[in-house]
């Protein structure tokens, strides 16, 4: 291995970034990926003192799957790319796997190729957000590029307009930019949030250069994104609550809510990120009071 750009750019590593944009590959260094993070004894298997692997062997993942030790390594290397549903299930319930995993791993094997879906943000989307006056929100497209947004939104995630705004990629800023850890007390959470849809959109999209770009540069850049990724970590957050710190108003603890924009044809769905607080407690507040000058400085 000559370094991190041979590891995380055309070529890759053993549960690298270097499956991007080749879902055979892809599909393999995920299965090696979780593979690694079973442990034997939690399956009813022995760990032993002289396991050379971290996980299941490949053996023992493909007998608790009840598939053939030669099918599964061909998967793991990508010479097998299209398995049926039912070694799918049997897979994702040997390794664990969740709803979001799971999906991931059937998206995999479905990959198509052709023209690469491009974001649009249509005049009504605009309208929408522009009228949330009282409401932070921000929409993004595939690769984390935060694409519209409306005043209070990026006054609260960190001058998205602003003539020094910050990156507007949310990737991006969380890996490389070490502002990012005071916006987010919760880094770790929105580290992992974000490395879980990029590998989801690296699955569905694999002739997307651009993205494929993005992470190969993070992975080059970032020893976080490296460890997050090569985790095989596949985290979806639809909603919750989340901490951000403002410079003004401080600490806030909010309500969100992810809403999915479908897309249209040649065109990638948007998400948009929508955050509240309870009526009468004091984040409700905070944003009222940030509400005015959000607008002036959106405006200036």
């Amino acid at each position: 291995m000559d370094g991190l750009d041979n590891r995380f750019g055309s070529g890759g590593g053993t549960g690298g970034t270097g499956g991007t944009g080749d879902p055979g590959r892809a599909l393999g260094d995920f299965l090696r990926a979780r593979r690694g993070r079973v442990a034997p004894e939690h399956v009813g298997l022995t760990g032993g003192r002289r396991r050379r692997v971290r996980g299941l062997r490949r053996e023992e993942l493909a007998q608790l799957a009840g598939i053939s030790v030669d099918y599964y390594v061909r998967l793991e290397q990508g010479r097998a790319t299209q398995p049926s549903p039912e070694v799918l299930d049997a897979l994702a319930g040997a390794l664990g796997l969740d709803a979001a995993e799971r999906g991931h791993l059937a998206t995999l094997t479905r990959a198509g190729r052709g023209p690469v879906p491009r974001p649009r943000v249509s005049p009504l989307l605009r309208r929408i957000l522009d009228a949330m006056t009282d409401l932070p929100a921000f929409a993004t497209d595939h690769r984390l590029d935060v694409v519209a947004w409306n005043d209070l939104g990026s006054e609260l995630i960190g001058g998205l307009a602003g003539p020094d705004r910050r990156d507007r990629n949310n990737a991006r800023f969380l890996f490389l930019d070490p502002a990012s850890r005071l916006v987010h007390p919760e880094w770790e959470d929105r580290a992992a949030e974000a490395v879980g849809q990029l590998r989801v959109a690296a699955g569905r999209y694999p002739d997307d250069a651009e993205l494929t770009g993005l992470i190969s540069e993070l992975g080059g850049l970032s020893p976080e994104f490296r460890r997050i990724w090569d985790s095989g970590e596949i985290v979806m957050c639809a909603a919750g609550r989340k901490r951000l710190r403002h410079p003004v108003a401080g600490l806030l603890t909010l309500d969100f809510e992810t809403l999915h924009v479908p897309a249209a044809p040649g065109e990638t769905g948007l998400v948009v990120h929508v955050f509240s607080a309870e009526e009468g407690s004091p984040e409700a507040a905070a944003l009222a009071r940030l509400a005015p000058a959000a607008a002036v400085a959106a405006r200036s």
